[in-house]
């Protein structure tokens, strides 16, 4: 099999070091890697696959050096600047902003859902939103069987999908409450985390939904080549350090048996049911973190409506939602142009 020069763009960032970590565990078929970097991490040194790697300084000739594939988790202008140029010099670019999401010529892929969208890029693959992965990786079975009419999403999203700064502020008001001393002002959210639910992740538009809300309308509709799905969605971020969790409801075309949905889920690729309220099992954000696979339980019928349907889908919003899916996108583009 063919050996690859990787890129990792964005190496020392949150997302970045969890690419680093996956891709310890799932070693791809590489001849080298390379760490990229801003002007304030470049030059600094980084322990990976058992040796210390130099941070390298992004730059055009240097994303231009010959690169296979990069994995990009530096922002969108970022991505918008040097993800281009990389694709230009035959690298195939899997991005984890937000910046070539939506756009009709780049694939938006959840390996599991629409693996065969991965060969249509055009040097540029797109990784979609934390909270949109783990809610695909869901109703794709439910889609394929019984067909999908209306999706309600409400999530309850992890402060480390707001980066290092939304973990700070967690951290600094726990530290606050312990200590018996008022939370000093947060740098990252508009009020403190800690004790609190904020029903706002990003800027609002003009509708009043905010671009998060937004991004898991689009993108479902996007991933499931399901246009006129009828979507909707409140997001809210939580007081949790790791791990999104969401109650979807579903109403789907055909009617289902909530068992059969349940075998469903057991067998589906990348889930694991944990569903027994007898003996309370159901998924938690903490059994969740630092695991790849998306959690699901509480699975009940919706008395209010036929053919409907209520879930509760958990998962780590660093790895299954960002590293872990880019890494997978890698792997399954391997798998397909080396048949």
């Amino acid at each position: 099999m063919k050996k690859y020069k990787i890129a990792v763009v964005g190496a020392t960032g949150v997302v970045g070091r969890s690419f680093l970590k996956v891709l310890e565990e799932r070693k791809l078929p590489a001849e080298s890697y390379t760490l990229f970097a801003s002007q304030r991490s470049a030059g600094s040194t980084v322990r990976f696959m058992g040796e210390d790697h130099t941070v390298q300084l992004l730059t055009e000739e240097s994303i231009s050096a010959g690169f296979d594939i990069a994995l990009f988790s530096a922002g969108g202008e970022t991505s918008r600047k040097f993800a281009p140029i990389a694709a230009k010099s035959g690298c195939l670019v899997i991005d984890n902003s937000s910046c070539w999401r939506m756009d009709p010529t780049v694939p938006l892929v959840v390996p599991e859902v629409n693996p065969q969208d991965i060969l249509k890029h055009n040097g540029i693959i797109a990784n979609p939103n934390c909270s949109t992965i783990q809610a695909m990786v869901a109703l794709a079975p439910l889609q394929k069987k019984y067909g999908l009419r209306r999706v309600i999403f409400s999530t309850y999203q992890a402060v480390s999908g707001a980066g290092a700064a939304g973990i700070g502020d967690l951290q600094a008001g726990v530290e606050a409450y312990a200590a018996g001393k008022e939370a000093p002002a947060p740098k990252k959210f508009d009020y403190p985390i800690f004790g609190n639910c904020i029903p706002q992740i990003d800027v609002f538009a003009d509708d009043d939904y905010t671009k998060e809300e937004l991004k898991m309308i689009n993108e479902t509709r996007k991933i499931l080549s399901q246009p006129e799905l009828a979507v909707t969605a409140t997001c809210v971020r939580v007081p949790v350090f790791a791990s999104h969790s969401e109650s979807i409801n579903i109403t789907t075309e055909k009617p289902f048996e909530i068992e059969d949905v349940k075998q469903l889920f057991a067998e589906a690729e990348g889930v694991v049911l944990v569903d027994d309220v007898k003996s309370k099992m159901y998924p938690l954000a903490a059994e969740a973190a630092d695991k790849d696979e998306v959690f699901i339980g509480r699975v009940r019928i919706d008395r209010s409506f036929p053919n409907t349907l209520n879930l509760w889908c958990v998962a780590d919003n660093i790895r299954k939602g960002a590293a872990t899916n880019a890494v997978q996108i890698a792997e399954k583009y391997i798998q397909l142009t080396n048949k």
